[in-house]
């Protein structure tokens, strides 16, 4: 017999009412059972999906008037068969769910621990990504804490450099004015000039504290203007020329004229001022310190240092990567080169780094901040900085923008 459209509408009614009525219990059963396992949450799942057929089948079958007998024999197949079912997919949840999450219980234990984990394959690609994930995750942990720990050596190291810098000049002034006050000095003059020369030398220390923690905090704010990049180095070379002249040091400008900034050029002074310092300290006496500069295009950042002498780039001229954002007016590179034995080719990258000093300058005067504030001013300036040794010397560039 043909079942009419009635009946086929009674049917999928009856199909849908049942199915959604046992579709609510089961997203009702996974609230409830929301903060237990996995295994469970997928038993409750897939005893929804059976129970929603078998309750649709078994009204569905009620209203054609299956005979008893019939309706019995479904009922004790269609029980038997979604028991088993359950408990089978129950049992295959749990087992797999235990094996997945015991992988990933390892790893993210591990990852407490500060190892470096690898990706497992649990099975799932859920539990895979998740995995992954942790696998990446211990990787930039690492990173982070040895960044942390390198960061954290330098600050103790710098510490210790500070201390011994400020000990120092304060140890000279208390012996002279202990002797002031014993009465053994011949010439109270001259032991004043010297507590005086001390003084002025903790007052620069501390002038460079202030400045670097200043433009470590971003808290320096330029005070920008067009200036002439001759007018800056003059200033800077009045400020080094008594060091100068005491070591037979001669500074020899070259295409320096002709070249604007836009800039701060109180602070851009102090920064080719230390420079230049640092070229008159380790220059060899009665050598030569040529400060040079030149125009170059487009925009650029980052400075990557050659290490090797006698290949490669120009060691004088140091690569630069290409800004995006360049407004095409060009960078001006000044470079300072003196012909001092330079710094080892491993330790160029530390070279203006907080507190750092080569081996062998511990009882230099200064705290090794200078070359820390030079990359600083420049850096805030939208410029960048770099080194290398070269043939004849060591060379120290800026890389600046030109103008506004």
């Amino acid at each position: 017999m043909m079942l009419g459209g009635w009946d086929i509408a009674l049917i999928v009614a009856t199909a849908l009412v049942c199915t959604t009525g046992v579709a609510g219990v089961t997203l009702l059963l996974l609230r409830w059972n929301r903060r237990r396992s996995i295994a469970s949450q997928f038993t409750i799942v897939v005893a929804g999906a059976v129970g929603g057929v078998v309750v649709s089948t078994v009204a569905i079958m009620g209203e054609m008037y299956v005979s008893p007998h019939d309706l019995t024999v479904f009922l004790w197949v269609v029980g038997v068969s979604a028991i088993v079912s359950i408990a089978a997919a129950w049992f295959l949840a749990r087992r797999t769910a235990r094996a997945s999450t015991a992988a990933l219980i390892a790893s993210a234990r591990q990852l407490g621990e500060g190892a470096v984990v690898d990706a497992e394959h649990p099975g799932w690609r859920e539990f895979d990504d998740v995995s992954a994930q942790l696998a990446e995750t211990s990787e930039k942990l690492a990173a982070a804490r040895a960044e942390i720990a390198k960061l954290d050596d330098a600050r103790r190291q710098f510490f210790a450099w500070i201390s011994h810098d400020l000990r120092t000049p304060l140890a000279g002034i208390r012996a002279t004015a202990e002797a002031i006050d014993d009465g053994v000095t011949s010439d109270p003059a001259a032991s004043a000039r010297v507590i005086r020369a001390r003084v002025d030398a903790l007052d620069r220390m501390v002038d460079d504290l202030f400045q670097l923690s200043r433009l470590e905090t971003g808290t320096l704010v330029l005070q920008r203007e067009l200036v002439s990049l001759l007018d800056l180095v003059s200033d800077a070379v009045v400020d080094v020329q008594a060091q100068a002249e005491d070591r037979g040091v001669r500074i020899v400008p070259a295409r320096i004229d002709g070249h604007m900034l836009w800039a701060d050029p109180r602070e851009l002074t102090r920064a080719i001022g230390n420079l230049l310092a640092n070229a008159v300290r380790h220059a060899p006496e009665g050598s030569e310190i040529l400060i040079d500069a030149e125009r170059r295009d487009p925009i650029r950042r980052t400075i990557a240092h050659p290490t090797d002498r006698t290949g490669g780039a120009d060691p004088a001229k140091p690569t630069f990567s290409e800004d995006p954002d360049a407004d095409g007016s060009g960078n001006l590179v000044l470079s300072v080169m003196d012909h001092g034995s330079g710094v080892a080719s491993e330790d160029l990258g530390r070279l203006f780094d907080v507190g750092w000093r080569a081996e062998g300058s511990r009882d230099e005067p200064g705290a090794g901040l200078g070359l820390a504030i030079v990359r600083g001013i420049v850096e805030a300036h939208g410029g960048a900085v770099g080194a290398d040794n070269v043939d004849d010397g060591f060379v120290v560039t800026l890389a600046l923008p030109a103008e506004r």
